[in-house]
């Protein structure tokens, strides 16, 4: 009896624990903050052309949750690339970009998949070519996401950004140009679409 007894006090606690952490489980609560970024670098160099390319991308955000589902925040872009040939810089363009964005999980596959969908507006500017000639603009983009988490606070994030996309750019001493675009195709081509970064939860 003591035997049995001590066996369903071990079986309780055991399956209050399981519940506890069943119940913590993967993904978000009211008042998480996340951090996230996708880093991009790339270098080439051609000896038949002595062609040279270098080029860098960051894009860190910083989201709230209001609920358990939807997540609002800011975001970041820089960027820049180069090209040289024969030693000689014949190409350079610079850019940066600032906006907020709003996120909504909308499905769980599983306990470690987490998948969203998310708009941004935001707003940019840059320099291009060796003469500096500027622009500036602004943007709206629709995409979908996901993220798989490797522990309760760090996740791996797979999105695929401006499904639907609307720009708006204005260069120096010319007329706007403005361009929608509606990426149907994207899950053909998911490995040129996709961008692939890291999601930390506080």
């Amino acid at each position: 009896m003591k035997k049995v007894l001590l066996s369903a006090v071990a079986l309780l606690a055991f399956g209050f624990a399981n519940a506890q952490e069943e119940e913590k489980g993967f993904g978000f609560a009211k008042g998480d903050v996340i951090v996230e970024g996708n880093l991009s670098f790339n270098s080439t160099n051609d000896k038949n052309t002595e062609v040279k390319t270098n080029s860098f991308q960051f894009n860190p955000k910083v989201g709230y949750f209001l609920n358990d589902k939807f997540a609002v925040g800011v975001e970041l872009g820089l960027g820049s690339d180069k090209e040289e040939t024969a030693g000689t810089e014949t190409d350079k363009n610079s850019n940066f970009n600032a906006g907020v964005f709003g996120r909504y999980y909308f499905l769980d596959l599983g306990k470690r998949f987490k998948t969203y969908a998310e708009a941004g507006l935001g707003m940019e500017s840059g320099k291009a070519g060796l003469g500096d000639a500027k622009y500036s603009g602004f943007g709206f983009g629709a995409g979908l996401g996901m993220n798989y988490f490797v522990s309760d606070s760090f996740a791996i994030n797979f999105a695929l950004t401006d499904v639907l996309s609307y720009s708006s750019q204005k260069w120096d001493g010319a007329e706007n140009v403005s361009e929608f675009d509606a990426n149907v195709n994207v899950f053909n081509n998911f490995f040129t679409t996709a961008q692939f970064g890291l999601t930390y939860k506080f």
